[in-house]
């Protein structure tokens, strides 16, 4: 078996980053429209104020997952929380315990930050993401997620 390694994101990963975030859309489902993400993603990540983190998972020395995380804030609870906004594999490197070793760095850098609380979402029909969530002791609330799109003025 190949070596697994996670890895904060270098700005060498970005085209695999980009490739896999399709990979993840179509996993899910969903649309992906290209639109020079590759771009977006290197001032969100490596950018003067980055907004966004990242893990990479290397197998061999090539991506073959990711991890994304934003720094959220909760007005109810009065207190930062971070946002995962994308965990992805490729259908080979699942169920090896991979999974839990991203959100364990994940949970490491919450504390780094200060912060005592990890929230995502994920699609109702991924029925093997949610089993791999309960596992690891997280909680669901039912909640729907809206979309508006705001043209450009």
């Amino acid at each position: 078996m190949e070596r697994i390694v996670i890895r904060r994101a270098a700005e060498e990963d970005l085209p695999e980053i980009v490739a896999l975030s399709r990979e993840h859309a179509q996993y899910e489902a969903a649309a992906y429209v290209y639109d020079n993400q590759e771009e977006g993603l290197r001032e969100a990540l490596f950018g003067a104020t980055p907004s966004l983190h990242a893990w990479v998972v290397a197998a061999g020395g090539e991506p073959v997952g990711y991890m994304s995380a934003t720094r959220d804030f909760a007005t109810w609870t009065a207190k930062p929380f971070l946002h995962m906004d994308c965990l992805y594999l490729r259908r080979q490197f699942r169920r090896m315990g991979i999974g839990a070793r991203l959100i364990a760095c994940l949970a490491d850098f919450a504390r780094e930050q200060g912060i005592g609380l990890i929230q995502w979402q994920t699609p109702r029909d991924n029925e093997q993401g949610i089993a791999f969530y309960e596992r690891i002791g997280a909680s669901a609330k039912d909640k729907k997620r809206y979309f508006l799109p705001v043209p450009r003025a």
